[in-house]
């Protein structure tokens, strides 16, 4: 199957001007955690100063979107109070908001701090339960549809287990969370879909994923936008045996296979090397491509 009929293309224009389409390239969200305890770089970004100097470097490297998280997800995290995330968030979104050329995407699950987010003017939601969040249902897919914006759905789930077919439980998965943007009013064209590479799986059912990524692409007849994150996630060490501050090749090795399988967007910490390999990547596709 070409490239280009296999992402879909989005275009959103938000309310401050700014804009973003997707489908043409492989888009490059970059990762603002601006948490104590990230997996990967938590503390790293701990001050305004800081997230701004490095939302800048990712910006120039090539982000096309910034995505800021202020609760850490890795495995084992503990949930905090929405008003206490949206304590620490606010002063960085705000921030962030004020100076970032390109779109700003929240990373949440709550729907508390997703509201607050929206009023503060961000441009896209990006939550790791698919609206599907048990201690608040229907109450993201709510807030996302009053506010007009762009969703992230990714596939999660409680254990590792499956009782079959892996991709068939996670299609089931998105199928419940397109019925819960639907009944809110969320248009399809909003739902980005996402995976979730690292979360509710095994190493060996996030290299599955990832093998399998294009039966994903296309749920009932409708093709969505897939947001791929696999950066220094810890299925890479448990593959490879690497610890966190050397998967960088390993990851670009799942940006890449994932950009050729269609992924529209891919979310990383090392935006100025993936960057370059994905823009390759695309090259080579459009060649491919146009000689079809």
């Amino acid at each position: 199957m070409r490239e280009k009929d296999v992402r879909p293309t989005r275009h959103y224009r938000f309310r401050d001007g700014k804009e973003l389409t997707l489908g043409e390239h492989t888009t490059i969200m970059g990762i603002l955690n601006v948490t104590p305890d990230s997996f990967s770089d938590g503390g790293m970004w701990s001050t305004v100063d800081k997230a701004l100097a490095h939302m800048e470097d990712m910006v120039e490297a090539g982000a096309e979107i910034i995505d800021i998280g202020a609760e850490s997800s890795r495995p084992g995290f503990q949930v905090m109070p929405a008003a206490e995330e949206i304590e620490r968030l606010m002063p960085f979104l705000t921030a962030v908001l004020r100076e970032c050329p390109v779109p700003v995407s929240v990373d949440t699950f709550k729907a508390e701090t997703a509201k607050a987010a929206a009023e503060a003017g961000c441009h896209i939601l990006n939550d790791i339960w698919g609206l599907q969040y048990r201690e608040e249902p229907g109450e993201m897919a709510k807030v996302a549809a009053e506010a007009q914006l762009p969703i992230v759905v990714m596939h999660n789930q409680n254990g590792t287990e499956y009782p079959g077919d892996i991709i068939a439980s996670m299609q089931d998965f998105f199928r419940r969370t397109i019925a819960l943007a639907d009944e809110a009013g969320i248009p399809r064209d909003n739902l980005i879909l996402d995976p979730g590479i690292g979360f509710g799986k095994d190493a060996e059912g996030n290299v599955e994923v990832l093998a399998r990524q294009e039966e994903l692409l296309d749920l009932d007849g409708v093709r969505y936008p897939l947001l791929l994150g696999t950066s220094r996630k810890s299925f890479i060490e448990k593959t490879l045996g690497l610890p966190k501050g050397e998967r960088l090749e390993a990851t670009g090795a799942t940006c890449v296979i994932g950009a050729m399988k269609g992924a529209s967007i891919v979310r990383v910490h090392d935006v100025k090397e993936i960057t370059r390999m994905c823009r390759m990547t695309d090259v080579i596709l459009k060649k491919r491509n146009g000689a079809q």
